[in-house]
């Protein structure tokens, strides 16, 4: 009784029926339900039982017997009704248990479901916090609510693409995830610039994962990036630049190293001490740039080998950025440069100069590429250096000229300026033998060795005019053997040169360079590049090369105006490969080289391991020289 009591519908039918009501509707319903439940009338039972008894008589006494069985009937309607409305509660009761207890499983089902609507398609008061506050760092916190408002409004567009179209709840959290997002990026872009600020002026630099994580993010938004990017470019114009007039001036920490400026009466040693230091700063930037995009390591690249510019949006920002970045330090340089050179007057130095700029400029096209302002520069730098060299060795020719002989003396060798002349010829092929270039020696020769011989002519012809005795047929004759001298030092080093490109040309040179530096107790056959599988490559490259015309002449001696010295440098350079074959072919026959058939490996590709067929199929003698 108890729990019926604590039951709210009881209690609500309770109070019901306890409560007197006025209103017509109620009125009425009770109405109808009397009827429903009406009780017999008392006089209709009455007349019935005195019509089966006694149709006639309607006396005192039977009035008197009629009044306790109406109380009677009274009280069995009274004791059912009772019982009916006792029935009918406890149905009602049983029935709201059943029905409470179905309401709370779907009421808890769709607890359930709002819950796990609310936690997919909204965000937490921490994931608010972290996306808007400012005393939330950037960090894992704030990326991971990135990340969740990124794949809430991924999932809604996925909801409201539906059939039905959007709705209004998909609407309102598109619309509150945009303005959440966009506060996020806002944040990440302010960090960013102050970090930026803070990277900027620091010489050492090094990117931090949060910051490679926000860069990343950043470039979805390409303006904010562009904005925080154009500081830290900024930052790194004026930091480089106070670094590179503290290297001229001033020197490393503690005066060590020691200041550039210091070795000014030295051209090769500051400018190569400049070029060295910004090679180093372009360097230490782009491998910053670099990891800052996280492009770092991605392309293999040996050391030496030119870099290919790629296509990516992270590497055009690189390119720009360290182009941007090294755009100061290209003024200074370029001044102190050109006006080191232009002070020299000496031939060689020039030359030097010349090369060590053209070194400097094929290492940074290398490094950063063809297009940045900086090989721009150095091209500039590099072509004015050339200038000032041609235009030096040209005055010293004009001044040749103008040099007479010395009528007094009788003497037929060469004169100490033609002999000075000459060493400074042969230096200068010296320095062109150690630069990198592969043409343009003919011009000098023809500024340097033209007017010597025109200086000859002329001057001999006018001291025997003026001395008939003095024999200027042989004086000529000296001074151009002097010269030839001088110059078949340079055919030496070109023959060299030569045989070493035929090797390449003819795929031996792998095979060549590893038998003549190979350990002597390693056998040939252990080695990469002459393993059988490789040999048996370069000797079908080799067969092919014997078809070409590059057998006969060569096309990167055409250039030579001599064609005498074309040919006897390429016949030499011949010579020396057909020994080098001759060598291998003996070493693969050999025992030690543990090759499993050596004659038949040779054996498969022309000229078959036969050396007496590759001097004829090369047009030489056998043992000439």
């Amino acid at each position: 009784m108890t729990s019926d009591t604590r039951n709210p519908i009881t209690h609500r039918l309770r109070k019901i029926l306890a409560t007197s009501f006025t209103d017509p509707a109620t009125i009425e319903a009770l109405q109808t339900l009397s009827r429903v439940y009406s009780t017999p009338q008392p006089d209709t039972a009455v007349d019935t039982a005195d019509s089966s008894n006694d149709d006639c008589s309607e006396s005192d006494e039977d009035t008197e017997q009629q009044h306790p069985q109406d109380d009677v009937i009274d009280e069995t309607a009274a004791r059912a009704r009772k019982n009916l409305q006792c029935d009918f509660e406890n149905k009602l009761v049983e029935e709201s248990e059943h029905f409470l207890l179905a309401f709370g499983e779907v009421n808890k089902t769709r607890k359930s479901i709002v819950t796990l609507f609310l936690d997919r398609f909204t965000l937490t008061d921490d994931e608010i916090e972290a996306l808007t506050s400012r005393d939330v760092p950037v960090g894992a916190r704030f990326f991971l609510a990135m990340d969740k408002t990124a794949r809430i409004r991924v999932d809604c567009r996925v909801l409201m693409s539906g059939e039905d179209g959007p709705t209004k709840a998909g609407m309102d959290i598109m619309s509150t995830t945009s303005s959440y997002l966009e506060q996020g990026y806002n944040k990440i872009y302010r960090w960013c610039t102050f970090e930026f600020r803070r990277l900027g002026s620091e010489n050492y630099l090094e990117v931090s994962p949060t910051m490679l994580e926000s860069v990343r993010r950043l470039s979805q938004r390409p303006e904010l990036l562009s904005e925080a990017l154009t500081v830290l470019s900024q930052s790194r114009q004026n930091t480089l630049l106070n670094l590179f007039l503290n290297a001229l001036t001033r020197g490393g920490p503690s005066g060590l190293p020691r200041p550039i400026e210091l070795h000014a009466h030295d051209p090769i040693r500051y400018i190569g001490d400049m070029l060295a230091w910004v090679h180093q700063a372009i360097a230490a930037e782009c491998e910053f740039f670099e990891s800052l995009f996280g492009i770092s390591g991605r392309a293999k690249r040996m050391v030496g080998e030119v870099r290919v510019a790629g296509d990516s949006a992270e590497e055009e920002w690189v390119r720009d950025l360290l182009d941007t970045g090294v755009r100061k330090l290209c003024m200074p340089l370029k001044l102190r440069v050109l006006q080191t050179v232009r002070a020299q007057d000496d031939s060689i130095v020039c030359y030097k100069v010349a090369n060590l700029l053209q070194y400097y400029t094929l290492t940074m096209q290398r490094t950063i590429g063809d297009r940045s302002i900086v090989s721009d520069t150095l091209r500039e730098i590099t072509q004015a250096s050339y200038k000032v060299f041609f235009d030096t060795i040209e005055a010293q020719g004009r001044a040749i000229l103008r040099i007479p002989l010395d009528l007094n003396d009788p003497s037929l060798a060469p004169p100490n300026f033609f002999m000075d002349h000459a060493q400074v010829l042969r230096e200068i092929m010296q320095v062109y033998d150690l630069s990198l270039l592969d043409e343009g020696f003919s011009r000098i020769l023809d500024i340097m060795v033209d007017p010597v011989i025109a200086m000859c002519t002329a001057a001999s012809e006018e001291k025997a005019r003026l001395r008939p005795q003095w024999d200027s047929v042989v004086f000529v004759l000296n001074c151009l053997c002097y010269l030839k001298i001088s110059i078949e030092d340079r055919s030496c080093a070109l023959e060299d040169d030569h045989y070493n490109h035929i090797l390449q040309d003819a795929s031996l040179w792998d095979a060549v360079h590893t038998m003549e530096t190979k350990d002597p107790a390693t056998p040939l056959s252990r080695l990469p590049a002459t393993e059988p599988a490789a040999l048996q490559l370069s000797l079908s490259k080799f067969s092919l090369w014997l078809s070409t015309p590059d057998t006969v002449s060569s096309p990167r001696l055409a250039p030579l105006s001599s064609a005498t010295i074309a040919g006897r440098v390429h016949r030499a350079a011949l010579r020396r490969l057909v020994r080098a074959y001759e060598k291998l072919c003996e070493e693969v026959k050999s025992g030690t080289a543990k090759y499993e058939a050596g004659s038949l490996l040779l054996g498969r590709e022309r000229p078959f391991g036969q050396v007496g067929l590759l001097w004829q199929i090369f047009g030489l003698e056998e043992g000439t020289d």
